[in-house]
């Protein structure tokens, strides 16, 4: 196999293995099979128009135009076009398709479920990839720039995973993969010369030649796999000594990797991760505005979903069937006698922000009807309505949405509350238990807080002014969000948290005391407009306890001491112990986009809504309001991103220019004869150091098509040149017009071309290869200085064990 050949496998093989860096963001590994199979079909066009040869740019063409068709044939039909015939099928289809992996994006959490687009996302991009770096490494033989792409893969999917356990054997594989792309290109460069260096014999010669004793070469192949190993091996092992470095490279923020903090509106698999990253948003958007003829709108939450399943490890929804949406909802659970009677029912008219995407409608509980357009499905245990299946992989979702819910305001009394007879047996049953991993201290001190208390309702007082008033808990949004029981014990113990942590809390000690409990996430009632409307906002996402009383059924409960949120009055203990001094002022936080999600049978949960969680809670997503302008972060990045794209074009138009000022400016004849033949070279006249300066003149003249004028120019350039080369010591050599002569050239020979020519040697100039053999050189110098210092080491250390 010819050096070129191996440079094409392992220029393949280094995109393969940086690739392999993609697969944390899926939840299989089956497309890179594809792009595997693509990739050599690929890079097997590239050898071939190599060989025949063809041009660079046709070589990159036909590799192009062959990846474009395979993933046309590979991809069509999956798609979900409207058109008809063959274009349809291979291009409008093919789009489409890639549109949609585009919204799967957007959409699911990481690890996304391999669906269609997002596999034609992946593989499509691994083949640009690839196609960049072959080009880089083989067509234009430059291996080191090829490493620029790869460092593109790597830290696109190092930035989306947030890192992980494995994300220092992806470092391992694209490094590994990057520096035998570089060994075979220097082993193809070394063998252009002549022989690969070799070994010596063994023996005295082998320490005078440079040679190690061992017949092994220390040719500056085996000294480049020494640096890549060091250097791989100072990669993984400096962030591990250096605690400072754990985020870094192959670090990660856990939480941001579970709150989807890569952008867009990825959905985050555990909806409170998420909940606590919208309460330290620093951009707090409105997602929901709403109007409602409720007297008591302070009172109002918007309510999501309720984590009924406590298992040890998280709070989740537990898995329930799916049903149509009712006209008119069924009672709510447990409510019934003179709290039912004394009922009124509010109108709430709701409309969602255009990018809102939760699939779980936000609603006032409990909710007797609702009136929404699309596809939904309904949750009769926990009240909520879930977007139902679209097509592939699309679901049915709140986005841009205007619905009316109508809904029960109930007004318990303490009385009612606290003369509740025993809760249905089957309730009890479900809504108490613990998991056996429960620490101990949880319910001693739910016991040693409610001590004294005759009934539930005074038992859920208490705990409700243990944590608002009287334990010493503060609110804090930067702590560590658990969800496990032993967050629970932490927490108790830290005395310091959020609404995820008292919501919890007060659950799992209510369980313990034989009180029914689960979690609810939503939001809470939002800031009053002057208009009469209502704005829920980002950092208006809350979690709180739900407590069942029979004959009242569901009933929230606030033990967080947040301001801005108000205590129940039912809540509100007729002793002083009892009574929690919460504030009670509208809240003013925005809320965004907590999400949890009800979760249906294996037969009937779709299965996306398994990747949110097997079915349980799902996640919010982040949204951009269409009524809030852009940041000052977003102009600035968008504008950085502008000057990159029309800059980086410009970047070696910029270089031939100041280098031709600078060259000319000096005023010495042989820069300047430099100079033209750079400028030669760019509009296709290929230097030949060979040739003497008078017949390089005429080469420069017959090839470049020179007028009169211009060739006269370029023969007296020539002539300095053999003066300063021949010349007596202290003969003059330059004169005046030597610049203008360059320049009167370079006119000429520019325009004696035509205007594709003229703009490649003005955008790509040829001469530019001349910062590639500087940084050859450069690098070159550096691995000989470090060669040269292993080696004077490893021939030291014999020497003073022996002393």
């Amino acid at each position: 196999m010819s050096g070129r050949a191996k440079l094409t496998v392992f220029a393949a093989l280094a995109t393969l293995l940086t690739s392999w860096s993609l697969s944390p963001l899926v939840d299989s590994t089956a497309w890179l099979l594809h792009a595997a199979v693509l990739l050599i079909v690929q890079s097997a066009v590239g050898a071939g128009c190599r060989r025949v040869p063809l041009a660079r740019s046709l070589t990159v063409a036909a590799q192009l135009l062959v990846s474009l068709l395979l993933l046309v044939f590979l991809f069509a039909g999956k798609g979900e076009s409207d058109g008809d015939g063959p274009l349809a099928y291979l291009v409008t289809d093919f789009g489409a398709l890639f549109g949609q992996g585009v919204k799967d994006v957007g959409e699911f959490a990481i690890p996304a479920p391999l669906t269609d687009g997002i596999r034609l996302l992946l593989v499509s991009g691994v083949l640009l990839i690839g196609l960049l770096v072959d080009t880089l490494a083989v067509t234009a033989r430059t291996a080191a720039a090829a490493g620029l792409p790869l460092l593109a893969l790597y830290s696109v999917a190092a930035g989306l995973s947030g890192g992980g356990k494995a994300s220092w054997v992806s470092f391992l594989l694209a490094g590994c993969g990057y520096l035998m792309m570089l060994l075979a290109e220097g082993r193809d460069r070394l063998a252009q010369w002549g022989r690969v260096f070799g070994a010596a014999p063994r023996g005295r010669g082998a320490a005078d030649s440079g040679l190690s004793g061992g017949g092994q070469a220390t040719a500056p192949v085996r000294f480049g796999r020494r640096i890549g190993a060091i250097t791989l091996g100072l990669a993984l092992a400096v962030p591990m000594a250096l605690p400072a470095l754990g985020g870094g490279l192959l670090g990660g923020n856990q939480e941001d990797a579970e709150s989807g903090a890569a952008g867009g509106t990825i959905s985050a698999v555990n909806p409170l991760v998420s909940l606590q990253s919208n309460l330290n948003a620093q951009d707090n958007r409105v997602v929901l505005k709403y109007r409602t003829d409720n007297p008591q709108q302070s009172e109002q939450y918007l309510r999501i979903v309720a984590l009924d399943e406590f298992n040890g490890v998280k709070w989740e929804a537990s898995g329930r069937a799916l049903v149509d949406v009712p006209k008119r909802m069924p009672e709510p659970p447990g409510l019934g006698g003179p709290v039912r009677s004394s009922a009124s029912e509010v109108r709430t008219n709701v409309t969602a922000a255009d990018t809102f995407t939760q699939r779980y409608l936000p609603m006032p509980y409990p909710a007797t009807s609702v009136e929404i357009g699309g596809k939904w499905r309904f949750e009769p245990v926990g009240r909520t309505l879930v977007g139902d299946q679209l097509g592939r992989d699309r679901f049915q979702n709140v986005q841009g949405s205007a619905y009316t819910v109508r809904s029960l305001l109930l007004n318990p009394t303490a009385q009612q509350l606290q003369s509740a007879p025993a809760p249905d047996p089957q309730i009890r049953d479900e809504y108490t238990k613990v998991p056996d991993n429960l620490p101990q201290v949880v319910a001693e001190t739910a016991r040693r807080v409610t001590q004294g208390s005759k009934d539930d309702y005074t038992r859920a007082v208490k705990l409700q002014d243990f944590f608002a008033v009287s334990g010493g808990f503060r609110y804090n949004t930067r702590t560590a969000s658990g969800t496990g029981a032993q967050a629970v014990a932490r927490f108790l113990e830290d005395k310091e948290g959020f609404c995820v942590h008292f919501a919890f809390s007060m659950a799992a000690m209510s369980r313990t005391l034989g009180i029914p409990a689960r979690v609810a996430v939503g939001f809470t009632p939002g800031e009053k407009q002057s208009d009469g409307s209502v704005n829920v906002s980002m950092r208006d996402a809350h979690a709180w306890p739900e407590l069942y009383f029979e004959g009242v059924g569901w009933t929230r409960f606030e033990p967080t001491p947040r301001s801005g949120i108000n205590v129940p009055d039912y809540s509100r203990a007729q002793t002083p112990t009892a009574q929690p001094s919460a504030p009670a002022p509208l809240p003013s936080q925005g809320a965004a986009q907590p999400s949890a999600a009800p979760s249906s049978t294996a037969d009937q949960c779709p299965p996306s809504m398994k990747k949110l969680g097997e079915c349980g809670a799902a996640a919010p997503t982040q949204n951009t309001p269409h009524d809030d302008g852009p940041s000052v972060t977003a102009v600035l990045g968008w504008a950085a991103a502008v000057v990159a794209v029309l800059g980086v074009p410009l970047l070696p138009l910029l270089w031939r220019t100041r280098l031709r000022a600078r060259r000319l400016g000096t005023g010495e004849v042989l820069t300047a004869w430099r100079e033209l033949g750079d400028t030669a070279w760019d509009v296709g006249v290929v230097p030949d150091e060979a040739l003497s300066p008078r017949r390089a003149a005429s080469r420069v003249v017959d090839l470049g098509g020179l007028e009169l004028d211009a060739t006269e120019a370029v023969h007296r350039v020539a002539g300095a040149v053999e003066r300063a080369l021949y010349a007596p010591p202290g003969a003059e050599v330059s004169y005046p017009g030597l610049a203008d002569d360059v320049l009167l050239a370079r006119a000429g020979l520019l325009a004696a071309v035509g205007r594709p020519a003229r703009l490649r040697a003005l955008l790509l100039p040829r001469s530019a290869a001349r910062l590639a053999w500087a940084a050859a050189a450069r690098w070159s110098a550096l691995a000989s200085a470090v060669s040269a210092r292993l080696t004077t080491l490893r021939l030291r250390l014999p020497l003073r064990n022996r002393g």
